[in-house]
């Protein structure tokens, strides 16, 4: 059996209280006997919906020895609301506990600096492992497996149901709606996210026509089609053989359809995740894509909001064909040519009227991003960061957001911005460079639909869409500015040392024979707060220098490290790759850390 340091776990506290247990409070002693998957995450980090998905199978496995319990630890105010957190506990379908922690405390106490990350805890009650990011999924499948057995013989596991509840079904037409189009005929085409299918409406945007999928989350083509969670729509130019084209997110794919008998086929995409190294381009059905959330018709070809990975791709219907458009994968905010730009979760697309820009809703930015037709190069009209964000109008350069997920383009040739977090509709005027609110009391608008001089939101957390006459004048807000509500990290002035802590999972190493089989990419906001130290490089602990002068910022670390089979038997050894972004503040303070561990996959 692998000998493993044991910490024991601190108590799993939090103020907004316990989802998914039936009303009952709990505590570490009520997990004693269990396998304990802490799995820290917020809702707006789509690194976290995606270890959702990673854990499901693992959950189902091993029900009667692992409890995953979800610790909601929010990066914005608006996921410190409780009935938000509730919502989304609904919203992706979380099938165990969750612990609300609006104010970090469990966070703080398990030393967590990434989301998500997950925490494996023995039945007890000791911490043995500790992952951040994605792509763990079957390591601590490894780590379970030899736990049951250890705890087997020590008599120390217990076997059962788990102490999860299901909430009572809510029933309704629509179900965290995501976008909507309307069609020729002035009926609506909704993204049904959370009944896994289309939704076709009347013209009054409430009765349904039909459905196109039979709410069974899947990957299936033709007349009897299946989704997972859709998002974004866009109406096709006539001479293709499909009419929408959907962005089908949690299947990793864009999806096709024929409005005339509801055929779905799919466009690109395996549905299968991309990850670090897998090819950028080449025959759309042969490249995995990576949590598409909007798409829409520019320059000739359908592009996406590659939310997944912080860049926008592009789909040729033509030549049948996706490539990379613009961003590195990097998350963050940095304007410039496609190729060198930073996103962070592009969700929202939507083409000025002459068809010269494409207007980026970058949701955790919190910005309003645009690209120019032709040169393709990014701008920002809105927002400054991953860390700074609220409800503030007036001038664009000062003017806040908070996670916007959709952007329409108006008559006047202004932009709506469907400004998610603040149950708001807001409105960027590139002529005067003026932000204003137009509406307010929504409930997580992620798109919106002009109709003859109304705009129709979709208010996702409403279940609805929702008619509004376009004021004529805004809406007057109180100005609120926010900043992440993690702390920042004190580290002193000039050399930090930076140590990426990654061990391979049980019976796998890190296998070399084709080249580095690790990765390490570092940057900061501002690009001074780095003297030295950043850029791209195989190992995986590097020195790094602060700038004189500079007294805070981010460190934006990315990191990856790809796994074998350490069996020489075995012919065709499995591998698996681990991966996580970190974006860290850091204060530059006297007597502050000289030494910056992040945890990959180990522990500390």
């Amino acid at each position: 059996m692998t000998s493993r340091a044991r910490v024991r776990a601190p108590e799993l506290v939090g103020k907004g209280g316990w989802l998914n247990t039936g009303g009952k409070d709990l505590t570490l002693a009520d997990f004693r006997g269990k396998i304990v998957i802490a799995d820290f995450w917020t809702f707006c980090c789509i690194n976290c919906l995606h270890v959702l998905d990673e854990l499901r199978e693992l959950e189902e496995r091993h029900r009667d020895t692992v409890v995953i319990v979800g610790v909601h630890s929010p990066k914005f105010v608006h996921e410190a609301d409780h009935t938000a957190v509730v919502d989304a506990v609904a919203r992706y379908e979380v099938h165990h506990p969750v612990l609300d922690d609006p104010e970090l405390a469990t966070w703080k106490q398990y030393a967590v600096r990434a989301w998500p990350t997950l925490v494996v805890i023995d039945p007890e009650g000791y911490v043995v492992a500790q992952h951040a990011g994605e792509g763990h999924a079957h390591a601590i499948a490894k780590l379970v497996e030899e736990l049951e057995a250890e705890h087997e013989a020590k008599g120390t596991l217990r076997r059962g149901d788990g102490p999860y509840v299901a909430p009572e079904p809510e029933a309704g037409d629509l179900r965290f709606p995501g976008k909507a189009v309307r069609l020729p005929d002035g009926h609506y085409l909704v993204a049904d996210s959370g009944h896994h299918a289309l939704v076709e409406l009347a013209e009054d945007g409430e009765t349904v026509v039909r459905r196109i999928g039979d709410g069974i989350r899947g990957l299936v083509d033709g007349a009897e089609p299946r989704f997972s969670e859709p998002q974004g729509l866009a109406l096709a130019p006539d001479g293709l053989d499909f009419d929408v084209v959907v962005a089908d997110t949690v299947n990793h794919a864009l999806r096709g359809v024929r409005l005339a008998d509801g055929t779905v086929t799919t466009l690109a995409g395996t549905g299968r995740q991309w990850w670090q190294g897998s090819p950028t381009s080449g025959a759309a059905t042969a490249v995995d894509l990576s949590s598409p959330w909007d798409v829409a018709f520019f320059d000739g070809k359908v592009w996406i909001a590659m939310a997944g990975v912080h860049q926008l791709w592009s789909f040729d219907p033509v030549a049948g064909t996706v490539a990379v458009a613009a961003g590195t994968t990097n998350e963050g905010l940095v304007d410039g040519p496609a190729e060198q730009a930073w996103f962070a979760q592009p969700s929202g697309l939507a083409v000025a009227a002459d068809g010269e820009r494409l207007w980026v809703a970058d949701s955790e930015t919190s910005a309003l991003r645009w690209i120019a037709r032709g040169t393709h190069r990014v701008h920002t009209a809105v927002g400054t960061g991953l860390f700074d964000f609220g409800h503030r109008d007036g001038a664009a350069e000062q003017a806040l957001l908070q996670h916007p997920l959709g952007v329409t383009v108006l008559p006047d040739g202004s932009v709506a911005v469907s400004d998610t977090y603040n149950h708001a509709l807001r409105r960027y005027d590139p002529a005067s460079g003026e932000v204003s609110t137009l509406a307010t009391d929504l409930r997580e608008p992620s798109g919106a639909v002009v109709v003859d001089g109304d705009i129709v939101v979709v208010e996702s957390a409403r279940h609805r869409l929702t008619r509004l006459r376009l004021p004529e004048e805004a809406v007057r807000v109180e100005a609120v500015a926010h900043r992440t509500r993690r702390a920042a990290t004190e580290v002193a002035p000039g050399t930090l040392r930076l140590d990426v802590v990654f061990s391979a999972p049980a019976g796998q190493k890190l296998d070399e024979r084709y080249g580095p089989s690790t990765r390490l990419l570092v940057s900061s906001t501002p690009p001074g707060l780095l003297a030295s130290g950043a850029g791209a490089d195989s190992a995986l602990s590097r020195e790094l220098v602060l700038a004189d002068g500079v007294t805070e910022g981010v460190l934006h670390v990315s990191a990856m490290a790809a796994s074998c089979d350490d069996d020489p038997a075995i012919e065709y050894p499995a591998c698996h790759v681990h991966q996580q972004d970190w974006g860290v503040p850091v204060k530059v303070v006297p007597g502050g850390a000289t030494r910056l561990p992040l945890v990959l996959a180990g522990m500390e």
